[in-house]
């Protein structure tokens, strides 16, 4: 059995929202797209390559999957677009038939379906798609949380860690990695449910 990772830029206000143009997705009002870049160096760049050098197939929520499929079959021969236009894909939608980008399948079902996506790769990875993280985070399907955790606050958009989140607890696996201009690389695993109830003040 392979694993599910999620890959997550966000600021320290936990916003994921366009971080890699200006009309990424302004969705809402959010008016400060093109948020990562400032932060970029060959550092973290190498890490979230390595990332994706290792993935073996794409698991997208509907948006972000209309985000990707726009731009990357387009992108020519970057690296990155020639690994995401030759991976398998797989996009969660209800409403979605035929889907553009090729090699792509769609997910009705995330519940029973994804475990079985699991089953047949080493690793497949998760970008954005904050709604289905939520959904995957609540059955319990994702095996591993890749953070690039970025200096910047913006008090709007997109956020992952909102109210109806299932309570879990996460172990670190990884020792952080601080980038040069002052990104923090974290990939954290989960470890069951929180430990709550202790008074700290009775702690030898």
């Amino acid at each position: 059995m392979g694993i599910i990772a999620v890959d997550l830029f966000i600021t320290l206000d936990g916003v994921y929202q366009a971080p890699g143009a200006p009309d990424e997705d302004r969705e809402g009002g959010f008016d400060f797209g093109g948020w990562q870049g400032a932060y970029f160096d060959d550092e973290s760049g190498e890490s979230i390559g390595a990332g994706i050098d290792r993935l073996q197939a794409l698991l997208l929520g509907r948006k972000t999957y209309d985000i990707f499929s726009a731009y990357w079959p387009n992108a020519g021969d970057d690296p990155i677009a020639v690994k995401f236009n030759a991976v398998p894909k797989f996009v969660a939608s209800r409403t979605l038939t035929d889907p553009s980008w090729a090699g792509t399948t769609v997910v009705t079902d995330v519940a029973t379906e994804v475990a079985a996506i699991r089953d047949r790769f080493d690793e497949v990875h998760v970008f954005g798609s904050g709604d289905l993280v939520k959904t995957l985070l609540a059955e319990h399907l994702v095996d591993r949380l890749n953070l690039w955790v970025y200096p910047i606050t913006f008090g709007t958009g997109k956020r992952l860690w909102t109210d109806g989140l299932v309570p879990s607890a996460f172990r670190l696996v990884e020792p952080p990695t601080v980038f040069p201009k002052g990104a923090i690389s974290l990939v954290y695993e989960p470890a069951g449910e929180p430990i709550t109830g202790i008074d700290i003040s009775k702690l030898e």
